[in-house]
């Protein structure tokens, strides 16, 4: 691993086989696929962030829950595979889709022959100072700030009902730190999930002592002394010893866009090989949107997309042709509730229960066809999920008892 510019001249450039934007985990499972079919290829990482790739979802997750788990475990190993360059805490401002150059931050041309534009998202913020207590929270540096923040009773407001916020309102109330969470909706997982284990979802954080303040819209925060004040819409104000904002993300795309690459789903539009429409420049994860073989034209922001989209596209970067035939799912953890999802989760679809020991299967319909199911607290084999969706049954009665238990 190098932490700056290796690569060979080109006129006034720096030259690399394979340029990636991008240094999260698409990057990193991309070089995986690059040395699958190219072992020695020079490879150039341009990342916004300081560290190496990593895997994001053990930031929220296990890095709390699992003792044994260590930060050393979250690394993907990007960085051991040889002739690897990284640019750390840099940024490109432009594409020059003709010459097949990128300029960066700092002013240097690279020239590339194959370029990956995985880019990612931009969490969204609220109004107020920048103080070292509040974390806008998507990166490993936060995870390592919030852990010296954590802890001993101290008072963490989180602002935001989506993932980052429920995993951290329930890893952090697992490691002695008192939690109130703050959202616009009138209740926990409103819009998330059917209404019947929506209820059970709220329920257990309140059963697990985290404050919920619904229907209540966070606008600005401030530093007041020795802890920060949290200002609601209706003009409440929440103390805090540290502030997550957990509010969603937006994919970065403004690259794509100068570039003139055709765009899709608020994204960048893949052809099935996961190539854009510049037969030279590809894209993967969170701004890439591909064509699904089982549920259509897709673009999405969750881990498993990441981690296939990201390996294939290393892959056909360095000449594989491949299909990406992945369907992806998504998921989270809570406590004692486990779920896991593949296609249209969308609780205001007509819905199916069926009812298992420990939880529930739920299949979501569109127009009496299956465009999604929701696995809660039950053990199966996604791929049964896969296969149910590209060849649902004829009658929707059948789909009950359709999915069997690992």
């Amino acid at each position: 691993m190098k932490g700056d510019y290796g690569g060979n001249k080109l006129g006034d450039a720096r030259s690399y086989k394979y340029v990636i934007v991008g240094g999260g985990m698409v990057a990193g499972y991309a070089i995986k696929g690059i040395r699958q079919k190219d072992p020695s290829g020079s490879i150039l990482v341009i990342s916004k962030e300081a560290d190496v790739p990593y895997e994001r979802p053990a930031l929220t997750k296990k890095l709390w829950l699992d003792n044994e788990f260590t930060e050393e475990d979250i690394k993907i190993g990007a960085e051991n595979h040889p002739n690897v360059t990284f640019k750390f805490n840099t940024t490109v401002n432009k594409i020059n889709r003709q010459y097949k150059t990128i300029m960066l931050t700092d002013n240097p041309t690279i020239h590339y022959e194959q370029l990956l534009l995985a880019t990612g998202s931009e969490p969204r913020s609220i109004k107020g100072p920048a103080d070292p207590h509040v974390l806008v929270f998507r990166k490993w540096s936060d995870y390592r700030k919030l852990r010296k923040f954590s802890g001993e009773n101290q008072h963490v407001v989180i602002i935001g009902g989506g993932y980052v916020g429920t995993e951290l309102a329930s890893s952090l109330t697992q490691n002695n730190t008192k939690v109130t969470m703050i959202f616009p909706k009138k209740k926990l997982g409103e819009g998330k999930f059917p209404e019947d284990i929506r209820a059970e979802y709220e329920a257990t954080f309140k059963k697990n002592g985290v404050e919920i303040l619904s229907n209540q819209l966070a606008q600005s925060y401030q530093r007041q002394g020795d802890h920060l004040i949290v200002v609601t819409k209706d003009g409440s104000e929440i103390t805090a010893d540290t502030i997550i904002i957990g509010l969603g993300v937006t994919p970065r795309i403004e690259l794509a866009q100068d570039s003139k690459l055709i765009l899709a789903d608020g994204g960048v539009k893949v052809n099935k090989y996961l190539q854009t429409s510049d037969p030279s420049i590809w894209s993967a994860g969170d701004i890439a949107s591909y064509p699904d073989q089982i549920l259509g034209r897709q673009r999405i922001e969750h881990v498993d997309h990441a981690r296939f989209s990201g390996e294939l596209v290393g892959q056909n970067m360095a000449g594989a042709h491949l299909v990406y035939k992945h369907t992806p799912y998504f998921y989270s953890m809570i406590f004692d509730i486990s779920w896991k999802a593949v296609g249209n989760i969308n609780p205001v679809l007509q819905s199916v229960f069926d009812q298992r020991n420990h939880g529930y299967i739920i299949y979501f319909l569109d127009k009496d066809k299956l465009v999604g199911v929701l696995i809660w607290n039950v053990s199966v084999d996604l791929d049964d999920v896969r296969s149910l969706l590209a060849d649902p049954p004829a009658n929707n009665n059948d789909l009950v008892g359709s999915i069997k238990e690992k």
